[in-house]
């Protein structure tokens, strides 16, 4: 059964990325400046989910900092506010998400090397290998007869094998897609496929 935006049931982030701060909110808040609160453009680490964040107070944070946003004792996060589309993000977070993006696929290499050994086909004619900017039918034939020999055990061995450079690259511009505009197939941003299509 295909699931809906009803049945659909939503998994909560534990970490962000830190994209953007915002020391005086959003440009639309007319409040004086002082009844602002800081807040946070991030990047969920294992959802994908682009969401503000408002901070406590008098905490200090950097770019690309990875916050805890899970339900108990936060460090620096107050409150997780809500989600974002890709549009709503300012230019600097903009800018950031791939760097960000790529922070995320470094630390779950594990993940990443179980979608490369694992992912299968979506259509009769389309693989989701082929999906990833750049693999095109003969790097995909490639890949599937290496990992029938022996699963890849990380980036390195994937791309000493199939002689495919910057894997993590070719990964975080897929991510960074399924963020930006609507797509047919989703291999990562899975939650996206539960929004209804206008």
């Amino acid at each position: 059964m295909q699931k809906t935006r009803k049945n659909y049931k939503r998994e909560f982030e534990d970490y962000a990325y830190v994209l953007d701060f915002l020391p005086y909110g959003r440009s639309e808040d007319t409040r004086p400046d002082y009844k602002k609160k800081g807040l946070v453009q991030a990047f969920g680490e294992k959802n994908f989910v682009l969401m503000e964040l408002e901070l406590k107070d008098d905490v200090d944070i950097d770019l690309a900092e990875k916050l805890y946003i899970g339900k108990h004792n936060r460090e620096k996060v107050s409150h997780v506010l809500k989600m974002l589309k890709y549009e709503e993000l300012s230019r600097t977070a903009k800018l950031e998400l791939v760097h960000v993006i790529k922070e995320s696929i470094f630390n779950q290499e594990n993940r990443f090397i179980d979608f490369l050994n694992s992912c299968d086909a979506i259509s009769p004619r389309l693989h989701s290998l082929q999906i990833l900017p750049s693999i095109g039918k003969t790097a995909m034939w490639k890949i599937i007869e290496e990992r029938e020999k022996k699963p890849f055990e990380n980036f390195t061995d994937f791309e000493k094998r199939v002689h495919k450079h910057n894997i993590v690259e070719v990964i975080a511009q897929r991510i960074e897609e399924e963020l930006k505009e609507p797509q047919k197939h989703y291999l990562f941003v899975k939650w996206k496929n539960n929004i209804p299509k206008k």
